[in-house]
């Protein structure tokens, strides 16, 4: 219902700097994946997705299981 902004405790922050540094890694197995030369597996694309959604989940876990977390809100949050 609402984005999440990272932030909150120390251990939530890093834990979003964690998911952020995946889903670039994620981008890049991605774009290695489309070339003719490279081969990166469906499981690994897979496994890179799955954990991005378990660092957010426990970033979420960390910021006290989501009430201490940081919304969204246009216009406010800058």
């Amino acid at each position: 219902r609402a984005f999440i902004l990272p932030g909150g405790t120390p251990a939530a922050a890093a834990l979003h700097v964690a998911r952020t540094v995946c889903r670039r890694a994620e981008r890049l197995m991605a774009e290695l994946a489309d070339r003719p030369d490279e081969t990166v597996s469906g499981p690994a694309l897979k496994y890179v997705n799955r954990l991005s959604d378990f660092l957010f989940v426990a970033a979420r876990w960390a910021n006290d299981r989501g009430a201490a977390d940081v919304l969204w809100q246009p216009g406010r949050n800058r």
